[in-house]
C-alpha cells in the first residue's frame, strides 16, 4: 500500500492512499480462508466449501470489508508513524469513483493536525484568591429571607391585594357546561403565584370575604388537556376568606422547619452555605485570572476549522441572547464578527492547552464523577430520569458534553495547586463586583 503526501500547509494535511488490486485480492482471500472452516453450504460438508464458490458467493461483501479494514489500517499506521493527531475526524473519499473489480483503490485523506503545545511552567503563575467571611449581617439577611419563605397567612379585613391568599370555592365551565377537574372547595390561592391559568389571579385582586365573582379566562393554546386548549372558560368563584402574608418568627421553631436543631444550628448552616457560595464565586474569579495568564504565556497555531466552528457557535449563541423571542433556527447564516473570531481563537487555544496539561498529568474523569453529572442533569427531567440515563449512555456526544467541564475543572484545580496563590480578604460587595465584571466580559 502506498501513502503519498499531497498537502502540508500549516496544520492542513493531505495524503493519497493507494491499495493495489493485488493487495485487495490478497486480503479478500485471507478473510475467506479464515471464514472457510465455519461456512456451511448445501451439497458440501461444513468447512469444505471450495474457495472459488466462496468467492463467488461472498466475494463482493468481503471485498467491501477488506477495503475498509485496509484503508483504516493505513490511516492508523500513518498517525502512529507521523505522530499527527487530527483535530477533527479526517475526511476520506475515493478518488476513482468509476472503480471496478480489478482496479487499484485510490483514496484521498485530508485533515487538520493538532499543533505542538508549548510547555507551561505552572509554578511561575501568580494568582490572587479573594476570601470573604460570612458576616453576621449577611447571616441575618438570609434568616429574614427564610422567614419570609416560611410565611403564614392570617385572616384580614378588607379587599385582597397581590400577595394575599384567598380561600375560594370555584366551578369552571366552557360553553355553559362544567368540565371535569374544574371545581374545588376551600382552595387556598396566593395571588401573584401564577399557579392558575393566566389572567385568573389578577381578577381576584380587590375581592372581599363573602364576594362572588365570575372569572373569565382563556385556556392557553398549548394547554395539556386538548379538549380545553384555546377555549374560553368561566369560573364561578365564592370567596370564603382573605388572608394577608405574615413572615415567620426568627426562632427555634423556624430553625426546625428547615431541619436544624435550633436557631444557632441554623445560623451555622447558613454561615457555611454563604462561605461555600463565596468560595465558588472566588474560584470563578481566580479561574479567569488563570486563563488570562495562560493565554498571555502561550501562543501556537490553531486548526482553522476548530476556530471557524467555535466562532459560528458563539455568533449563534449571542444572536439568540439578543433575540430571546426567536426560538427557531431558520434565521439564516449568522456571520461571525472579528470579535467572535478573536474570542473563538482564545477558547480553542485554551481548550487545547488545558487538554494537553490534563493529558500529561494523567487527569481523568472517574465513573463516579460522570454518574453524578448525569444525575444532576436528569433532575431537570422529572419522571423521565431513566430515559435520560439511557439517552446519555447511547449518545457519545452527550457524554462528551457532560465530561468536558468536569475535566476542565480538574485540570484548573491541578494548576491551582502548582501556581503561587496568595489570599486577599475582600468584602462581599467587592467579590460581587468582580463576578459581575466576569459576566460582562463573557
Amino acid at each position: 500500500m502506498q501513502v503519498t503526501e499531497t498537502l502540508n500547509e500549516g496544520l492542513k494535511r493531505g495524503y493519497s492512499i493507494t491499495l493495489t488490486a493485488a493487495e485487495l485480492d490478497e486480503k479478500v482471500n485471507e478473510k475467506l480462508t479464515e471464514a472457510q472452516p465455519e461456512v456451511q453450504m448445501k451439497g458440501f460438508r461444513k468447512g469444505k466449501v471450495p474457495m472459488a464458490l466462496l468467492k463467488k458467493q461472498f466475494g463482493q461483501q468481503v471485498m467491501g470489508e477488506a477495503m475498509q479494514e485496509a484503508i483504516d489500517g493505513a490511516m492508523s499506521k500513518h498517525f502512529e508513524d507521523s505522530g499527527d493527531r487530527p483535530a477533527l475526524q479526517p475526511q476520506v473519499k475515493m478518488t476513482n469513483e468509476a472503480w471496478k473489480e480489478g482496479d487499484d483503490v485510490e483514496v484521498e485523506m485530508t485533515y487538520e493536525a493538532l499543533p505542538e503545545i508549548p510547555e507551561v511552567d505552572a509554578k511561575s503563575i501568580k494568582l490572587e484568591k479573594m476570601t470573604v467571611a460570612a458576616e453576621d449581617e449577611a447571616v441575618d439577611e438570609a434568616l429574614q429571607s427564610l422567614a419570609a419563605s416560611a410565611q403564614n397567612f392570617e385572616a384580614k379585613d378588607g379587599a385582597s391585594e397581590d400577595g394575599d391568599q384567598v380561600v375560594i370555592d370555584f366551578k369552571g365551565s366552557v360553553d355553559g357546561e362544567e368540565f371535569e377537574g374544574g371545581a374545588a372547595e376551600d382552595y387556598p390561592l396566593v395571588l401573584g403565584s401564577n399557579s392558575f391559568i393566566p389572567g385568573f389571579e389578577e381578577q381576584l385582586v380587590g375581592v372581599k370575604a363573602g364576594d362572588e365573582k365570575n372569572v373569565e379566562v382563556k385556556f392557553p393554546e398549548e394547554y395539556g388537556a386538548e379538549h380545553l386548549a384555546g377555549k374560553d372558560a368561566v369560573f364561578a368563584c365564592t370567596v370564603k376568606e382573605v388572608k394577608a402574608p405574615v413572615a415567620a418568627e426568627v426562632d427555634d421553631e423556624l430553625a426546625k422547619k428547615y431541619g436544624a436543631e435550633d436557631l444557632d444550628a441554623l445560623k451555622g448552616q447558613i454561615r457555611e452555605r454563604l462561605e461555600s457560595e463565596y468560595g465558588q464565586a472566588a474560584r470563578a474569579v481566580m479561574k479567569r485570572q488563570l486563563l488570562d495568564a495562560l493565554d498571555d504565556m502561550v501562543k501556537f497555531d490553531l486548526p482553522p476549522t476548530l476556530v471557524e466552528t467555535e466562532a459560528k457557535q458563539i455568533a449563534h449563541q449571542l444572536y439568540h441572547e439578543d433575540h430571546p423571542d426567536d426560538h427557531g433556527h431558520d434565521h439564516g447564516e449568522i456571520e461571525p464578527t472579528d470579535e467572535h473570531n478573536t474570542l473563538a481563537e482564545r477558547r480553542v487555544r485554551l481548550g487545547l492547552l488545558l487538554a494537553e496539561l490534563g493529558q500529561k498529568a494523567e487527569i481523568q474523569v472517574t465513573d463516579a464523577e460522570m454518574t453524578q453529572a448525569v444525575m444532576q442533569q436528569a433532575r431537570q427531567y422529572p419522571g423521565q430520569e431513566r430515559q435520560f440515563f439511557e439517552f446519555v449512555q447511547n449518545n457519545p456526544q452527550m457524554r462528551q458534553q457532560l465530561q468536558a467541564p468536569i475535566f476542565e475543572d480538574k485540570v484548573v484545580d491541578y494548576v491551582f495547586e502548582l501556581a503561587e496563590v496568595s489570599e486577599k480578604p475582600v468584602s462581599k460587595e467587592e467579590l460581587q463586583k468582580a463576578v459581575e465584571e466576569l459576566e460582562s466580559e463573557d
